[in-house]
């Protein structure tokens, strides 16, 4: 009779493919070599990092000593991650900067196979742009409207404030999906519906250089619902990489695809997109009613923060745009929307050929530093609302909080024009419009409940 202790005699660590291999086993009589054999053929395979980065294409010029250091940073970030045994191809935009160590820069693309890396998506699944073409509308009135409609900050909405009510059918798919279906994940959903978060999250209401129209743009991810299914996601990874990849660094842990875990997260994904998808309409058709004699011509919307597949291989965007249509299923008229800072027009592009960024874009202007040491710079001789007044002279610029917040004004990002130049350069897009700032509201700065009890 084949039991555990049988398999840990022979030489193998106690995991959960114990309980089959066992069944199998005794229900086959089999003996010491084929019961080898078949352990052989059933357990993952231990798997080793990369004995070197494989090569990446960089997409990004430095201007000055400042671009070429912060550059250093990403090739270095990039490199580390670029030893994990799933990657088959990598790429960096003209916005990237460095976030924390092993993790795969702002502005990063990491293509790899057959395998899904959660910490290569983040925890703000599904950070997007969507814009709305409201004609002629009063930009003032309409930033009115939306100042009056939107929520931004830490939590969510009660019950009674809702801007729209968690479909049914939506409700239905996060409670039969194995990542999704908790009481917590479900209480996301429905609070954090029709709300923007805080950072660099926001709601621009700007006039098409083109045509000379209002559009409303706003730019949030998944909330609390999509940064629950992250941890979930982190979780399960970390499993399947002490089984089948402990030398890997932890914070690249991936989920196979080809598992049900691995299915499971895939669907999770797409419907914490699904929500994002509504969370962002939810805005924009609540602040259309109350400008509602000015009707839209268009609506169109792409993240910059997600997993994108085609056959078996998964890109992990972590700020880059997907260009192709390919990465865009609900895109009807192949446009995406670039932001570069609240003085700057968010750009319009359309996909062009391009053999070095596996089919993306910069997501937007990108840092040359970080908000803490931005501010530090800014601060040491102008107070901060010297500085508002100064960088958003001409503009309707209103923070939700009612306290400023240093590390969103344009200065606080690289030099909007070199990214143009630099898309150009690359042949990453074609800009086809330009939507030109009034005004914007954000978050502000919000003193963080954790922090106040440390």
């Amino acid at each position: 009779m084949i039991n555990g202790k049988t398999l840990i005699d022979l030489g193998y660590k106690p995991s959960k493919w114990f309980n089959s291999i066992i069944s199998y086993a005794n229900e086959n009589n089999l003996n010491t070599e084929q019961l080898h054999n078949h352990i052989s053929s059933i357990i993952p395979k231990v798997v080793e990092p990369l004995s070197s980065p494989i090569g990446f294409h960089q997409n990004i010029l430095a201007e000055n000593e400042g671009d070429a250091k912060n550059i250093d940073s990403v090739i270095s970030a990039m490199n580390e991650i670029l030893t994990t045994p799933t990657v088959i191809d990598a790429a960096i935009m003209p916005d990237a900067c460095p976030t924390g160590k092993g993790e795969i820069p702002v502005g990063g693309i990491v293509a790899t196979k057959n395998a899904i890396h959660p910490s290569m998506h983040s925890a703000d699944i599904c950070c997007s742009v969507m814009a709305t073409d409201l004609g002629y509308a009063d930009p003032k009135r309409v930033l009115d409207a939306a100042f009056e409609t939107t929520h931004f900050g830490i939590g969510g909405r009660d019950r009674d404030n809702q801007l729209v009510r968690l479909p049914s059918d939506l409700k239905e798919k996060i409670m039969s999906n194995y990542y999704l279906n908790s009481n917590k994940s479900l209480n996301y959903a429905h609070t954090h519906l029709g709300t923007q978060g805080d950072g660099n999250h926001f709601l621009f209401v700007g006039k098409s250089k083109s045509n000379g129209h209002t559009y409303l743009v706003t730019h949030h991810g998944s909330r609390g619902f999509g940064a629950n299914l992250y941890n979930e996601g982190m979780y399960k990874a970390q499993m399947f990489r002490q089984e089948i990849a402990p030398s890997v660094n932890p914070k690249n842990a991936w989920i196979p695809y080809n598992t049900k875990e691995g299915n499971d997260y895939w669907e999770a994904l797409q419907i914490v997109r699904e929500w994002t998808k509504l969370n962002h309409e939810s805005l924009h058709d609540a602040i259309k009613v109350k400008v509602s004699r000015f009707l839209y011509s268009d609506r169109f919307w792409n993240e910059h923060n997600f997993v994108f597949k085609k056959d078996d291989i998964f890109y992990h965007a972590k700020g880059a745009t997907p260009m192709t249509n390919d990465f865009v299923p609900d895109s009807t008229n192949g446009l995406r929307l670039v932001p570069l800072n609240m003085s700057e027009p968010i750009l319009v592009m359309k996909e062009s050929t391009n053999n070095t960024s596996l089919g993306f874009a910069p997501h937007g202007a990108g840092r040359e530093y970080s908000r803490t040491e931005h501010c530090r710079i800014k601060l040491q001789n102008k107070n901060g609302y010297e500085l508002f007044e100064e960088e958003t002279q001409g503009l309707d610029v209103r923070f939700f909080s009612g306290k400023i917040d240093i590390s969103e004004l344009p200065s606080a990002y690289k030099n909007a024009e070199k990214i143009k130049k630099q898309i150009t350069h690359f042949n990453l897009g074609i800009v086809v419009d330009e939507i030109e700032p009034y005004g914007c509201i954000m978050s502000g700065h919000v003193d963080k409940p954790w922090k106040k009890k440390k």
